[in-house]
């Protein structure tokens, strides 16, 4: 029987709490991805995707199934927190796994902010008297609080919050199922997964671009790896099948959402710039009341659940990059008591705030963000692959050809596709924050402050890649 590397083996000690069960991930990961998640940005992928947002969410799925199963393999070689920074650097090397990391950082510490602001922004339509900036202050205060408590009460709150949106969800289903057979179907029944008129597949990628938003959060999970009561193996299963829940649920809802879209014609020439095309929809399929219910509970789901789960996950990246001391050494102090990293979780929070209130004073603030947190996923999903292959093919001798190369290349010209398809302005932007990163690499080697992992100097050797092993 193949034994489990251990923390010690690469050099850490246990520092932060084992609390969390399977099923614990399981809802962290969905609560990250938000089942109801195409609820607030349906619209948008309705325009970019020729209205064929069920094939946008079918080939996002398809490409994130790779990318997760690269993530489960190298979950089991180096089972503890950092997510990408990790597996990059200690797969490849550790320059890269900085540059990983850095990358990342687009995603992961840009998504609370983008949450919270969407969700305030809802909140402040159906309660005016406190503004924008109100419910932002809300939102981050009150999250904070949870995750310093400890990850078990982050665990216990997102689990409630899973079953609401599941609720509302499956209210809205039935609804629009209804609908559906009453007659107010507004397009062909394949229209959502195949319209000949607007196909192309540069549309495809490009509308991939904007729905992968909703999937980002599965890798998250790799986030608690330290904090997981169950093995590497069942780490990678948690996140492939919270992966396969989200995307079967994103592509029944968007599919009964597009056959009941009023006004298409429109929502494709004009898009969706008020992100209220599904309320104006479940209006039309329901009544006034279940508009107030999926709106409602998108703004609760986006600004509580999804980013309390995001704002733990980046809090444990910041953690492992400065333990490495490839961020300020600050960042990885942990709470005696409540055993999670408490500045790391306070400088998310601060940083949220900042960039939420900021970019309330921009018209094209929630569009700009969205862009650059899936452009710095891609772009770190990217690293990913290669540091499968390098380190079972390359370093381990793997014949595992499906697992360990074929998959994490087609993975790779997914993604590769996404990213050249995406918005240009999150591809200028999101080159020169790599631009920076690579910078201050450079400055780091300047300073004879070369990228080194803790307690080794060269990649220490995992299991051996044997049948036990890949399989």
């Amino acid at each position: 029987m193949t034994t489990e590397p251990s923390l010690e083996q690469f050099g850490y000690q246990q520092e932060l709490r084992r609390s969390l069960s399977f099923t614990d991930l399981l809802v962290y990961g969905l609560i990250f991805m938000v089942p109801i998640a195409p609820f607030g940005i349906f619209g948008g992928v309705f325009q970019v995707s020729g209205g064929m947002v069920a094939l946008a969410y079918a080939v996002g799925m398809i490409a994130m199934a790779f990318t997760a199963m690269s993530y489960a393999q190298m979950a089991r070689a180096f089972p503890m927190a950092g997510s990408v920074y990790t597996y990059a650097g200690r797969g490849i090397a550790a320059p890269v796994g900085f540059l990983a990391g850095w990358v990342i950082l687009l995603d992961y510490v840009l998504v609370p902010a983008l949450l919270y602001l969407i969700a305030s922004a809802a909140m402040a339509s159906f309660v005016p008297a406190i503004p924008i900036w109100g419910w932002l202050i809300v939102f981050v205060l009150l999250n904070t609080v949870v995750n310093y408590t400890g990850i078990q009460m982050t665990a216990r709150i997102t689990k409630l919050m899973l079953i609401g949106e599941v609720i509302v969800l499956a209210i809205f289903m039935v609804v629009g199922v209804i609908a559906l057979a009453q007659g107010k179907a507004q397009t062909g029944a394949l229209t959502p997964l195949f319209d000949s008129s607007t196909f192309s597949w540069s549309l495809i990628f490009a509308a991939v671009s904007v729905a992968v938003l909703s999937f980002l959060g599965f890798d998250g999970i790799s986030m608690m790896a330290e904090e997981s009561q169950v093995d590497s193996r069942k780490l990678g299963k948690s996140m492939v099948a919270a992966l396969a829940l989200a995307g079967l649920l994103f592509i029944a809802q968007t599919w009964v959402a597009a056959l009941l879209t009023p006004n298409r014609a429109d929502l494709l020439a004009n898009g969706d710039p008020a992100g209220s095309a599904f309320y104006d929809m479940a209006e039309f399929a329901g009544g006034h009341w279940l508009s107030v219910l999926t709106a409602v509970a998108t703004a609760i789901a986006w600004g509580f659940a999804n980013s309390l789960v995001a704002q733990a996950a980046t809090s444990r990246l910041l953690f492992a990059m400065a333990r490495d001391r490839q961020l300020p050494a600050f960042l990885a102090k942990i709470s005696p008591k409540h055993k999670v990293p408490v500045n790391a979780t306070l400088l998310v929070a601060a940083i949220s705030l900042g960039l939420g209130l900021y970019l309330d004073t921009r018209d094209d603030g929630i569009a700009l963000i969205s862009g650059l947190v899936n452009f710095g996923a891609m772009t770190a999903f990217l690293a990913l692959h290669v540091s499968v292959v390098v380190h079972y093919v390359l370093r381990k001798g793997s014949r595992d050809w499906w697992r360990h190369l074929i998959a994490p290349v087609i993975g790779f010209g997914i993604l590769l596709a996404v990213v050249i398809n995406a918005n240009i302005a999150a591809q200028v932007l999101g080159a020169i924050w790599f631009g920076i990163g690579v910078v201050v690499l450079i400055v780091f080697y300047a300073l004879k402050r070369r990228p080194t992992l803790a307690g080794i100097t060269e990649t220490p050797d995992a299991p051996e890649p044997s049948a036990k092993y890949v399989r």
